[in-house]
């Protein structure tokens, strides 16, 4: 499984009410709340962004509320994955419940520039910084997982029966 976009880059501790601030959560539908996501750190993301690009961000991303609107509205925005130096552990579940891709690698993070260009191989572990011709390495997603992914999350993996015994 293989992604690739520009990356867009934020800090430490990026919580659940920065992604999608509570102001807005008087619905689940992800298009309406879309516009909103980022936009007290960053007003121009939600405009900006393009299917496909990368976050990169630091420590404890996706800290906070347990609210799964913030993952579903990153992946709603066309966001292709989520790279951190750590995500908060329900983030990283609620993640990939709906497939979205997370990746821990830190030297991204110290590495990554804004509009940096990245490919991300999840099975070989590999981020290739295609702007600055450099490679950073992560443990790759397990296959279990990665099946998790090409079926869009849980409930649709789940619906059309589960997992393969030969991929646990």
């Amino acid at each position: 499984m293989k992604y690739e976009g520009k990356a867009w880059i934020f800090g430490h501790d990026v919580d659940t009410d920065t992604i999608i601030p509570a102001r807005y959560l008087t619905t689940w539908d992800v298009s309406l709340l879309a516009p909103h996501c980022m936009e007290d750190v960053d007003s121009g993301f939600a405009r900006e962004v393009e299917p496909g690009d990368v976050i990169v961000a630091g420590r404890n991303f996706g800290c906070g509320s347990s609210r799964e609107h913030a993952p579903a509205v990153i992946k709603a925005l066309g966001i292709s994955a989520i790279i951190a130096q750590s995500f908060a552990r329900i983030f990283y579940r609620n993640g990939f419940n709906i497939g979205l891709p997370l990746v821990e690698c830190k030297e991204a993070f110290e590495r990554v520039k804004r509009g940096d260009r990245l490919s991300l191989d999840l099975e070989k572990g590999e981020i290739k910084n295609l702007t600055r011709d450099e490679s950073y390495f992560f443990n790759p997603i397990p296959p279990f997982m990665r099946d998790l992914l090409r079926e869009g999350g849980l409930v649709p993996l789940l619906k059309k029966g589960g997992w393969r015994v030969s991929s646990l």
